[in-house]
């Protein structure tokens, strides 16, 4: 076996620490996700009672497929396709769980590849803060701002690229004078600027009412709909199924304890979308705009918001720059198991690997920047139904989210419950007894049948 294709046991080939490996895991839970949507599907499902679903459902499928796939990715030392296919071979499995690998890296790919393109967006609405566009402006005019960067190919392509810029030069850069050295700095940075935007909030006069939203559950506005909405938002809000955490897995030292350090990360990450509720809510709420707006609320409702307060313009620009981390944290997980796997397998080295990839997953995300304008008509599978209105960005987001993420997860689920030896697993996870035995039972049975039932709802 070459240099190149054995597992990553140079010291620095590891994180420098487990601190360094859970800043990188939870950077990479810590995305738009947390900072976009938990804001706004809280909003549309009524609150308390949904926060209250989401953190159930965080640690009884999250943490549980979290602790596997990192377990998966450390025992296998690889990149997730070399891995599965060393870890079928000695644990004795069936071959076709070496998919889970090539799903994990083709899924990581594909989600970066629109992912960049709204990180993107953040990077313009940094500067449109910054300068004031905000300030006075009506619904129409703020709505016309997002709109007309919808509209023009060539402004979210230029974004699109100087984002994906910033992804490769960090990744390119390897594991502790890139990734670890980013994470050192963007994490605290990120949690700088949440906490000077929660602080503003508190200002505004509407902190009590947002947090009574957040944290004063009724069940009367939770629906069926809203459950599964959480359920499926906490599987994969940690970033589990597509690859990422059995790459970064593969970089942790054997002394590091595996359940501790995920249940540190679901913490930082449910903290991270808790304290973005709290710092959106109040001037959605001061500002009599609505809680539910969808999509829209970070581009159009928070935006509106800052242009009729004082300071607007500051913290506005803040906020998008909190976004902007968040979104860089997330992507530069996404492009590693992407490179971990041309590194081993084409021999290349690592920064041309991350160029070579940064590329590719540029040249994908060109068809979600015409999906909004020169495409918007363009409906690929148009002769299918369900997908006739679907454009190219519609049907990537569909094909990770309701297919690849959940499938991932639910096989990882399987295959670490079901079909790894059960030998020297206890020390590996870092559990024994009871809480061992309590985990397997969840991992084997609960997390896959919550899984499931995403899926199947998301197909239906």
């Amino acid at each position: 076996m070459s240099e190149s294709t054995q597992p990553h046991q140079q010291a620095n080939n590891l994180w420098s620490s487990r601190m360094a490996f859970i800043l990188a895991a939870a950077g990479s839970a810590v995305g738009l996700g947390n900072i976009w949507k938990f804001p706004y599907i809280t909003g549309e499902n009524g609150g308390g009672a949904f926060v209250l679903v989401y953190l159930a459902c965080i640690f009884l499928i999250g943490v549980p497929v979290l602790v596997a796939e990192t377990m998966i990715g450390r025992k296998g030392g690889q990149s997730p396709v070399a891995t599965m296919r060393t870890l079928t071979k000695t644990e004795g499995t069936a071959k076709g769980w070496r998919a889970i690998g090539w799903n994990g890296v083709i899924a990581s790919f594909l989600v970066l590849s629109f992912y960049a393109v709204i990180g993107g967006w953040a990077l313009v609405y940094i500067g449109k803060a910054a300068a004031g566009l905000f300030t006075g402006a009506d619904a129409e005019a703020i709505g016309g701002q997002f709109g007309g960067l919808l509209a023009n190919p060539w402004e979210l392509l230029l974004w699109h690229s100087v984002f994906m810029v910033i992804v490769v030069f960090i990744v390119g850069r390897g594991i502790r004078s890139g990734l670890e050295k980013a994470v050192n700095m963007l994490m605290p940075l990120l949690f700088l600027l949440l906490v000077a935007m929660v602080i503003y909030a508190m200002n505004s006069g509407s902190f009590g009412r947002a947090v009574s939203f957040m944290f004063s559950p009724d069940f009367s506005k939770l629906t069926t709909t809203g459950v599964l909405t959480a359920l499926g938002h906490a599987a994969f809000t940690l970033s589990i199924g597509i690859g990422v955490l059995m790459a970064y897995g593969s970089y942790l030292p054997k002394t590091v304890n595996i359940a501790r350090t995920a249940m540190t990360i679901a913490v930082v990450d449910t903290s991270v979308a808790l304290l973005a509720g709290l710092a959106i809510f109040p001037l959605v709420f001061a500002n009599g705009l609505e809680p539910g707006a969808g999509p829209g609320l970070i581009f159009v409702t928070l935006p509106l918001a800052f242009g009729q307060m004082s300071g607007g313009a500051l913290f506005g620009t803040i906020f998008f720059a909190l976004l902007l981390v968040a979104a860089i944290t997330s992507a530069i997980s996404m492009l590693e198991p992407v490179v971990e796997w041309l590194e081993e397998h084409k021999g290349v080295s690592r920064a041309k690997s991350a160029l070579g990839g940064g590329l590719a997953i540029w040249f994908i995300g060109i068809g979600t920047v015409l999906s909004f304008n020169v495409w918007d008509s363009v409906h690929p599978l148009g002769f299918i139904p369900f997908f006739e209105e679907k454009t190219v960005f519609d049907l990537l987001d569909f094909l990770v989210s309701n297919m690849m993420m959940p499938l991932g997860g639910l096989a990882i689920a399987l295959f670490a419950g079901w079909a790894m030896k059960r030998e020297g697993l206890p020390a590996e996870i870092g559990l024994e007894g009871i809480a061992y035995k309590a985990f397997m039972f969840v991992l084997r049975y609960v997390t896959p049948a919550g899984i499931a039932v995403v899926f199947l709802y998301n197909l239906i």
